[in-house]
């Protein structure tokens, strides 16, 4: 190309594309190379300055693999494949090299952590050790180890240079088909229809059929510009680089000390050692500079110096080393860690890409490979759940909140990831009308999704605070006393931060039979548990839906699945469809009296008729419970005989008054969060996100008696899910275990071991009070040319978990443990 053409291509843009994409990071360029990898290569990428000139350029580049879940691991094990062969296929050198890391403990509990984590590397095909201080001696000889007692290496782990491999995919991705223009400035979008239609640029306008927003810290705002909420806020992000060490060992693996907040990889004959301190530096509230460019922030030594002392203590070398580079800069974190990946619910065709809380590089081969196949296929090719932009809520874009959250979130990278933690920053938003009197009941509150939710009571005298632990707490005692309570008398939850979507319409019943895997062309008055499918068979969605009247259901779900949920069914509304869908959750608390005695105290507060006969298990009435007229529905998530109850949230202080006044005579109990998981696990309920997902089916779970297959109209998923059943053979199946060591505490992501071999995992755990051990709930998986997994399958194994790398006898089943009849909710 002469000169010339190239200077008039480069002041202006195509007209239209299939794909544009904003920001040219490592992420962006990762979604460009593996959309021309899949065939899609009218695909053009926009950096308004230079690539990599935002956070990639001065990213650590470290490669570690182990995730908090398996598909979240096998996002970065994807990366570091994919980067040890891009200097092959591009010819661009991008300094990988898999040298493994080291993750070192100084105290038994944060060994137990990184033990328990070796254990779920195992799970996900990782490898992984378990390492001595002498061990660390020998291979990384410039380590102090006297207070070391222990570590885990991962020998796959690794580091690159950044800049490197970021020009390695955009080199690919141009190699495919793309066009990459830099000093491009993206100002603004257009909209039509809920689709997006074109974006703007300094240079023209392009007409595209999809906009992936992979902008770093300029998200945010950005998104806000066409109505696509992303919450995100960068954080200051310090590390020093020292001068050349003579003899310093050239692969030294990567080290992290996550107890003393730092890091460490070799750099050409230097040491990098960088830190995620517990109370971070947030930065750009007031807007990011126009001419933000490979740029650096202020220095502020005394902010880093006390994990850099952490680290002289465990290098001695740096204590006479000299630093060369003294480095801040700006990386982007979200409020709850995990990054943004997938379909913006806010506007069709528009994706993200961003927000990934210091773990861009490591992440970003195995998330440009999941979007770009996400956009070929209309949905994802995995359970991406973790990431799922559809997780966001509307409240969480308040620059106030990201800004105090931020001072947290960085820290938590390295802080100890206590089972039931509890951020400390950004509380009290979204509070229930119960609060103030069950805060007075001397209630534990915890946070999720802004909501203050207790959830457990500590007896009077006794501060309501967590001790945290990976053995048995102290608030477990005060916890099991709600859970007997429930079972053998009466208790009272308040599940008002359940969200509650009101579908009206003459269309109604059309609408959610079409997206529900059960039959919802029930009478009024009656309340039915369904999923929602995907095309696939997998369960989407996990939920109740009432039928209020002919033309109207109130779905009850999940707080973490609400926009999610609410999107997934207002996309099913066809537009000439009568049918409107009403978020109303701010309007109706939630009140649940479950237990064998809960008949007997409604009957005091209330003349409605709550027999077998006038009020059968599912039934859901209009009724007088004090001085107001309240809702209520004979369901159960606890396994017992129980109501739950909706009042409009003027009226719920006085319904619980009510409740409360009258239950003196019962002993009632105020239950929290945690009893209610106790309970609902020894029932093997499941729950959604952690054993049921986009990849499970409902004969995979044990939920088929929720599905409708002959139903008039079908259902979405129906084909996939009767292809399955008529086979007659499945590769998992969801199984219920019980510790037969009542010491042993399961989380989730503990290794389920079947006559010796891993075959599976712990999706979730809670101590069970009345079986007496930890209950699990997990996936035996064989494969189907292998067999696969049926009833003689299941029963004919012995089982282990394995623990901290320690494996503990089981009890495996297919039915629950507790009440396999069903007769209790029955009673």
């Amino acid at each position: 190309m002469h000169e010339k053409e190239e200077k008039i291509m480069a002041d202006t843009v195509p007209n239209r594309a299939q794909v544009v994409i904003v920001g040219g990071g490592a992420v962006g360029c990762s979604v460009a190379y593996h959309l021309t990898k899949i065939g899609i290569t009218d695909v053009i990428l926009l950096e308004r300055k230079q690539l990599t000139c935002g956070t990639t350029w001065h990213a650590a580049g470290l490669v570690g693999q182990l995730r908090a879940t398996s598909n979240m691991t096998k996002i970065a094990q994807y990366t570091a494949e994919l980067f040890l062969g891009l200097e092959e296929e591009t010819g661009q050198a991008t300094g990988m090299k898999q040298n493994g890391s080291i993750s070192v403990a100084t105290d038994r509990e944060r060994l137990e952590e990184l033990q328990r984590g070796a254990s779920m590397a195992r799970v996900f095909g990782l490898e992984v050790e378990e390492i001595t201080p002498e061990w660390m001696a020998e291979k990384y000889p410039i380590m102090n180890i006297e207070d070391v007692v222990g570590g885990v290496f991962l020998p796959r782990d690794g580091q690159c240079n950044p800049i490197d491999v970021t020009q390695a995919m955009a080199k690919g991705a141009r190699m495919g088909g793309a066009t990459i223009m830099e000093n491009t400035c993206v100002t603004g979008a257009q909209v039509e229809n809920d689709r997006i239609k074109s974006i703007s640029t300094d240079k023209g306008d392009i007409e595209c059929e999809h906009l992936v927003i992979a902008g770093g810290m300029w998200s945010r705002d950005f998104g806000r510009q066409i109505g696509v909420n992303i919450p995100l806020h960068a954080a200051e992000h310090f590390y020093i680089v020292t001068e050349p060490i003579e003899g310093l060992p050239r692969e030294l693996s990567v080290l992290r000390e996550p107890s003393s907040c730092f890091y460490c990889k070799e750099d050409a004959g230097k040491l990098l050692v960088g830190a995620f301190e517990p109370v971070a530096k947030p930065w750009g509230s007031d807007g990011i500079p126009e001419d933000f460019c490979f740029d650096e922030l202020p220095e502020d030594f005394d902010h880093f110096e006390p994990m850099l002392e952490k680290a002289m203590h465990r290098m001695p070398i740096l204590e006479t080393a000299g630093i060369q580079t003294f480095f801040n800069g700006p990386e982007s974190f979200t409020p709850d860690n995990r990054y943004y990946l997938g379909a913006a619910p806010e506007v069709e065709g528009v994706f993200v890409a961003t927000g990934f809380n210091s773990t861009g590089i490591q992440s970003s081969g195995g998330a440009g490979k999941m979007l770009a196949d996400w956009i070929k296929d209309g949905r994802p090719p995995v359970d991406l759940w973790d990431v799922d932009a559809r997780r966001i809520l509307s409240f969480q874009s308040n620059m106030s909140y990201l800004h105090d959250r931020t001072t947290e979130a960085l820290g938590l990278l390295y802080a100890m990831h206590w089972p039931f933690r509890q951020p400390d920053t950004a509380r009290g938003i979204r509070r229930t009308p119960l609060y103030d009197r069950l805060k007075a009941a001397n209630a534990c509150y915890g946070e999720a999704g802004g909501w203050e939710r207790p959830n457990f009571f500590a007896p009077e005298g006794i501060a309501p605070e967590y001790d945290y632990t990976y053995g048995k707490p102290k608030w477990l005692e005060y916890s099991g006393n709600e859970h007997r309570a429930v079972r053998e008398n009466v208790g009272l939850l308040d599940i008002s931060t359940f969200s509650k979507l009101l579908l009206q319409g003459r269309d109604a019943e059309k609408i959610i039979n079409h997206v529900s895997a059960n039959d919802m062309s029930v009478e009024p008055g009656r309340m039915v548990y369904t999923q929602w499918l995907n095309e696939q068979g997998g369960i989407s969605a996990d939920l109740t839906a009432t039928r209020l009247a002919e033309d109207s259901y109130m779905i009850m779900t999940a707080f973490s699945s609400h926009t999610r949920d609410f999107n997934w069914l207002g996309r099913h509304i066809p537009a000439d469809a009568h049918a409107i869908l009403t978020d109303v959750t701010a309007a109706y608390a939630g009140i649940n009296v479950q237990g064998p005695n809960s008949r007997k105290l409604l009957e005091k507060v209330s003349p409605a008729d709550f027999s077998n006969e006038a009020f059968p298990f599912g039934t859901s009435k209009e009724i007088e419970l004090g001085y107001a007229t309240i809702r209520a529905s004979r369901i159960s998530y606890v396994g017992e005989l129980g109501w739950e109850l909706s009042v409009s949230s003027d009226m719920a202080l006085h319904v619980y008054e009510t409740l409360t006044e009258a239950g003196e005579e019962f002993n009632l109990a105020n239950v929290g969060m945690h009893a209610m998981n106790s309970l609902r696990i020894e029932k093997a309920y499941r729950h959604w996100g952690h054993d049921i997902a986009d990849e499970d089916t409902p004969i995979e779970a044990g939920l088929g008696f929720a599905v409708s297959y002959d139903k008039p109209g079908g259902f979405i998923g129906r084909d996939a899910l009767l292809k399955q059943k008529e086979s007659g053979v499945v590769s998992k199946r969801l199984v219920q275990f019980l510790m037969s060591d009542p010491e042993v505490m399961l989380y989730h992501n503990e290794p389920i071991v079947r006559d010796g071999e891993i075959c599976g995992y712990i999706t979730g755990g809670m101590y069970g009070h009345t079986l007496g051990g930890c209950v699990g709930l997990g996936y035996v998986n064989n494969p189907v040319e292998n067999g696969g997994v049926n009833a003689d399958y299941v029963n004919s194994g012995s089982y282990e978990i394995e623990v901290a790398c320690k494996r503990f006898a089981a009890t495996a089943s297919l039915r629950p443990m507790y009440d396999p009849k069903n007769e209790r909710i029955r009673m």
